[in-house]
């Protein structure tokens, strides 16, 4: 035993003596990013107030510019990395590679650590002991800041082991799997398996499909694969923009340290609710109830939108305008068809020019052959001067934002008008009752952009009515700032276009959502991560739809994650006898850790609801040292919260957190209390694959309190 512990000490000496290293060049060179900061701001400085001579602008840009990749450099250098070194490869020719977050080179610019993207870095994450890629001994290092606390090796060619080669520790990746979670998702840099890495590696161009069940790591294998798109391709990816879509502001507060811990923090990070925000000053987090979200999400809503915009205005019986004393008159069907004709050309906004061309033509159409006027542009001017023709005008086409055409579905005659066949019964009724709540729900951001691309940008005094909000901007935009950007330059698009998208949870994309998605990515490559059998979207066909017409004709590609590191087999057991009744398809991956702990499947009534609920989530938050997450049905989280809210032991517990189902997507937890699984099945648009969702949740322990019923999920 004390061989072997002093064995394990001088281990750590060595590699201590590798990381201090690395972090006193690190010292350096944040030195030398400061130097070259400071020369670049003194580089020009003038006296001049009121004009700049041609070569003093050139030294302004060479400034501008010093002090932009100045600042890059900074931002790597004094980001917290958690572990920067954290793994090391022994070769069989004796090469030593040292694998970090980010690269570091010593003075003579010999490699201290490599990044781990570098395609150096490969064998780290896909040598095996059949495959071994001259490696030898592949180890991980643990750190807690700048100190190496331990140590995990996977020999890979027991036949090219030296003499001295300490092989010490039992597997990084079950030691990693069995630490407690946190509010916020790690990275996995240190412990990227081979599918994974494959996935992540995986060629930019078209779309590539990353597939598989709860657990796998669908989610940070997308995220380290927008790393290494970054790092491999950095000119296109950050001067077009990279943008991560997820489900909910829970989910994107959940991931947003991954990226940063990864070296990158030049990502645009958006839930769906946020995902209209470059067009509207929108971010929602309400979720529709089931009938009113499917209703929303189909494509069957896109042409009550289009007889929406058709229907803004007061139709007018007719038009009369008096010219030179010749009364000239267009009906209502007239006027109608020139409406028709316009809104096929124009978005609604800026059809009004060519509306009131083609009323012009038409009157003009009618006049006699002898009205005293000199040609149409004469005509023209005196039927525009008219009041009535004015008023008229004002009336049929005013011009209207997103927001308050949209608002017009909750009035009755309205919706009355526009349903038509498309929005019919309960869902009718479900979409104008939900314009009477306040704020914006999720489904409606997708609507709203629609209703952006359908009525086009509102004309300049519009828009400073509608959107501006806060008072005149007087920003100072400088070269340094269109470096930093390119998307922020105007362009003939109302919304941000990006190089690469990636949509996280892409099973509960509507269709609708999707051509919100799109708009942001015409010309991108995307990354799409997902499982079927974890949609709340209810019709999967209408999902894989339209990912197919996203797709089109571009290069894809699919990864499957086959094994499950989240969920101990005994949790994992159970969800998959549950969800293969209803989606027998469902991909099961293989769960790898075992507890010894089965699943608590509880029951109370209504009346012990409170006391009953009060005990699992403590006797929970004593057996675990993680997070707990208690998941309940959107009708019964209120009582939830006031449970815990009451509760001395509950109310300040930061490891507690009370979501509903949707909410819980993508998340993981130590510990989960599922409250009420019969009511999260009727009140999700995904029924039994959203509870599904709710099960898969645990990384430990799982319990579930059937409340005043049977227990009719159970399998």
């Amino acid at each position: 035993m004390a061989t072997t512990t002093s064995r394990l000490e001088e281990e750590l000496a060595v590699e201590q003596a590798r990381v201090d290293a690395v972090y006193a060049q690190l010292k350096h060179a944040t030195r030398s990013a400061r130097s070259v900061a400071e020369e670049g701001a003194s580089k020009y400085a003038s006296d001049r107030g009121r004009y700049v001579r041609e070569e003093d602008g050139t030294a302004l840009f060479e400034r501008d510019a010093f002090a932009f990749q100045a600042a890059r450099r900074l931002a790597v250098l004094d980001a917290e990395h958690e572990g920067l070194v954290f793994g090391k490869l022994d070769l069989s020719d004796r090469e030593v590679r040292y694998i970090g977050r980010i690269g570091v080179r010593d003075l003579e610019f010999e490699p201290l650590v490599i990044d781990w993207r570098a395609r150096a870095a490969e064998p780290f994450y896909r040598a095996t002991p059949a495959e071994p890629m001259d490696v030898v001994r592949r180890r991980v290092l643990r750190c807690r800041n700048d100190i190496v606390i331990g140590i995990e090796d996977d020999l890979l060619n027991a036949e090219a082991v030296p003499d001295d080669m300490a092989i010490i520790g039992e597997g990084a990746l079950m030691a990693a799997l069995s630490r407690a979670r946190g509010h916020q998702m790690r990275d996995i840099v240190a412990t990227i398996q081979a599918e994974q890495d494959e996935a992540i590696r995986a060629p930019h161009a078209g779309v590539t499909v990353i597939a598989g069940g709860p657990g796998t790591g669908k989610t940070v294998v997308g995220l380290h694969r927008t790393a290494y798109l970054l790092y491999s391709n950095r000119r296109r990816f950050e001067n077009g923009g990279v943008l991560v879509i997820g489900p909910s502001s829970v989910f994107m507060n959940y991931i947003e340290r991954v990226l940063p811990s990864l070296g990158e923090d030049t990502v645009t990070l958006r839930s769906l609710g946020q995902l209209a925000s470059d067009v509207l000053p929108v971010n929602a987090t309400r979720i529709d109830d089931a009938v009113a979200a499917i209703a929303k999400g189909s494509l069957r809503i896109l042409p009550v939108l289009r007889r929406l915009v058709a229907s803004l205005g007061d139709v007018p019986e007719s038009l009369l305008v008096t010219v030179k004393g010749e009364p000239l008159r267009l009906t209502a069907a007239e006027l109608l068809r020139i409406r028709q004709h316009v809104l096929s050309r124009h978005p609604y906004n800026r059809g009004r020019p060519a509306a009131e061309d083609e009323v012009v033509g038409a009157l003009w159409a009618k006049a006699p052959a002898d009205l005293d006027v000199e040609g149409i542009e004469q005509f023209d001017d005196l039927v525009r001067s008219v009041g009535t023709y004015r008023q008229l005008m004002s009336m049929w086409w005013p011009p209207m934002s997103a927001p308050e055409t949209l608002r017009r579905l909750g009035e009755p005659k309205v919706i009355d008008l526009v349903a038509g066949d498309d929005l019919v019964g309960a869902a009718k009724a479900a979409v104008a009752k939900s314009y009477a709540l306040d704020g914006w729900s999720v489904a409606d951001v997708a609507l709203l952009d629609e209703l952006v691309h359908l009525l086009g940008t509102p004309p300049a005094e519009l828009e400073q009515d509608v959107f501006i909000e806060g008072g005149e901007d007087n920003e100072l935009v400088t070269i340094a700032d269109q470096l930093t950007d390119t998307r922020e330059l105007e362009t003939d698009e109302p919304h941000s276009t990006y190089a690469h998208v990636l949509v996280d949870e892409a099973q509960d994309i509507t269709p609708i959502q999707w051509r919100m998605l799109r708009r942001r990515g015409p010309q991108a490559s995307w990354t799409i991560v997902g499982d079927p059998a974890q949609s709340s979207w209810p019709d999967v066909d209408e999902s894989r739809r339209a990912l197919e017409n996203l797709i089109g004709a571009s290069p894809s590609r699919t990864y499957r994650l086959s094994t499950n590191y989240r969920s101990p087999a005994e949790v994992f057991d159970l969800a998959s006898a549950y969800i293969v009744k209803s989606f027998p398809d469902a991909d099961l991956p293989s769960a790898v850790r075992h507890t010894g702990i089965d699943p608590v499947l509880h029951e109370t009534s209504d009346t012990g609801f409170g006391e009953c609920l009060a005990r699992e989530m403590s006797e929970l938050l004593a057996s675990v040292e993680g997070t707990v997450a208690a998941i309940a049905p959107p009708s019964r989280v209120d009582a939830v919260r006031a449970v815990v809210a009451g509760h001395s032991a509950l109310a300040y517990q930061d490891r507690l957190v009370v979501l509903t189902a949707l909410e819980a997507k993508g998340l993981e937890h130590d510990g989960v209390l599922v409250v009420d699984p019969d009511s999260i099945v009727a009140e999700s648009p995904g029924g039994e694959r959203v509870l599904y969702v709710a099960l898969t949740r645990a990384t430990q322990r799982l319990v579930t309190l059937d409340v005043g019923g049977t227990g009719a999920w159970r399998p």
